[in-house]
């Protein structure tokens, strides 16, 4: 008899199985969703997620008045909204598939499934992160589409992004440093600096960000395949490349009791009832639920610019 085998429905040798397959592909990708705030939420609390923040107050420089007690000061509150979508996708098996056990066409699959669930979750807070609105254009070009092929990413271009962040009193990270987020074309570029200090010459490798290749005036460099290009954006149609410059709690990631780790989910021949009446369908999928949003725009800096050929 044909049994409908979902998530809740594998073994636990199963589960730990598809998961891991799944989470192989996944953990590598995830660049953006490592350095957000993480804002967990309970279930049935609603679909939005409030995200606040406590402005700074102004420095009180005028003088007290001996006996006389001032009119006080009031907080204000930033409140940052962000509603959370669900995402997944699936794949459909002829019968000839055994799905009642571990078989490699699921295994391979599952993988696949989960390269995908990781570019999606990539995605979507990477498109969240480098639409904000602190944007510095290289060699002090107007805008992108002003941007020229001689207007690279260079260790001058960090130092001013750095400086921003510095004035905006943006906190770097715990250890002392900003984030800096760039694909490989860009990195090729930012190398050349003789100030670059590549990853194998530190002195500390105890807590090394997984793609993590250097650090240059204050921001260490996380390497992303996935990183935002703005494909023929540019002067005479070339693609603008956006290395983002990251401080603490610049945006925040959503997740509803775990469900921005992606569901493993399995059907079984049969299990769609009289919609599949010979036994021929099975899928594999997956599906996860999250959201992202910008804190503090004042700290993060997206910069745009070209690289070499």
């Amino acid at each position: 008899m044909a049994t409908t085998q979902t998530y809740a429905g594998l073994s636990a040798e199963q589960k730990t199985f598809y998961d891991r397959a799944l989470l192989d592909r996944l953990i590598p990708n995830l660049v953006y969703q490592e350095f957000g705030q993480k804002k967990p939420s309970p279930k049935k609390e609603g679909d939005t997620v409030n995200f606040r923040r406590f402005n700074s107050l102004t420095a009180a420089t005028t003088p007290l008045t001996e006996g006389v007690t001032p009119n006080g000061n009031s907080l204000s509150i930033t409140a940052v909204n962000a509603t959370v979508n669900q995402y997944g996708d699936y794949v459909v098996f002829s019968d000839k598939v055994d799905t009642t056990a571990i078989d490699p066409v699921i295994t391979e699959t599952v993988q696949v499934l989960g390269e995908q669930a990781a570019l999606t979750i990539d995605t979507v807070i990477r498109d969240v992160v480098t639409a904000g609105t602190s944007v510095q254009y290289a060699n002090g070009e107007a805008s992108r589409v002003t941007v020229a092929a001689a207007d690279k990413l260079t260790g001058t271009e960090i130092k001013k992004a750095v400086r921003t962040l510095r004035k905006n009193n943006a906190k770097p990270m715990s250890d002392g440093f900003f984030v800096g987020i760039i694909d490989a074309d860009a990195e090729f570029d930012l190398m050349s600096d003789s100030m670059w200090i590549d990853v194998s010459k530190y002195q500390d490798k105890m807590n090394i960000y997984k793609g993590e290749i250097g650090t240059l005036f204050g921001v260490r460099f996380v390497r992303a395949t996935n990183a935002k290009i703005y494909t023929g954006a540019g002067a005479a149609g070339i693609d603008v490349h956006a290395t983002m410059i990251i401080g603490q709690n610049a945006y925040g990631v959503v997740d509803i009791d775990g469900s921005s780790k992606p569901q493993t989910i399995i059907k079984a021949n049969g299990s769609s009832g009289v919609a599949d009446p010979l036994d021929q369908r099975s899928s594999a999928g997956w599906k996860a639920m999250l959201t992202a949003a910008r804190i503090q725009e004042l700290a993060l800096v997206r910069i745009e610019h070209s690289v070499s050929a």
